[in-house]
């Protein structure tokens, strides 16, 4: 099985982070920010990632550098649970529709680390966490896992659909990204790096 755990200490933050690619979308988190725990438990559910987060952060503060430092774990351990990628898909991509709202989410375990980031949101609060707070965790996770990230909003009015539907169709193109391909014998490149 493909397992990592992986731990970040600074003086703002402390963040544990256990993560099994090949899991059945088992998530216990536990973030100190209610709707962060919500979406990263519909990030596990839809990626079929079993995700055990505890994160303790300067919450009196804000919520920056708890979500921020929780997106760089997460990336860290993904990283660490792919191994050296063979036989990986590598590529993933899914539509997410929620109600009203449509996100694009399309990305490559390149090793090259990007994130475009097109969703804007209408409110600046999402429960506990400030919605900029989703562009923060996405290129955090992005950069850390080294993946090349795309997300796009292409239509909706609901912040909190919005957000749903990033985190939602983050996991189904991870989902799609990290599975084993029975006929890739090797790594996806033809480069013989990723």
């Amino acid at each position: 099985m493909r397992k990592a755990t992986f731990a970040r200490k600074t003086l703002e933050t402390e963040v544990k982070v256990e993560l099994n690619l090949d899991g059945k979308g088992i998530a216990d988190v536990s973030t100190g920010i209610g709707f962060f725990d919500h979406m990263l438990t519909l990030l596990s559910k839809h990626g079929l990632i079993d995700l055990k987060i505890i994160a303790k952060g300067d919450l009196h503060v804000d919520c920056h550098h708890t979500v921020e430092d929780v997106g760089i774990a997460m990336g860290k351990a993904l990283n660490m649970a792919l191994g050296d990628k063979v036989g990986i898909v590598r590529y993933g991509s899914f539509y997410l529709p929620m109600d009203e709202t449509l996100v694009r989410v399309v990305l490559d375990i390149s090793g090259r680390p990007f994130l475009f980031f097109n969703v804007p949101f209408g409110s600046q609060r999402l429960g506990d966490l400030d919605s900029e707070m989703v562009e923060e965790f996405m290129r955090a996770f992005a950069y850390n896992s080294a993946i090349t990230l795309h997300m796009d909003l292409i239509r909706g009015t609901n912040s909190h659909h919005i957000a749903e539907a990033c985190f939602k169709g983050l996991g189904r193109a991870l989902r799609e990204a990290v599975s084993m391909d029975a006929r890739e014998t090797g790594l996806p490149s033809t480069k013989g790096v990723l």
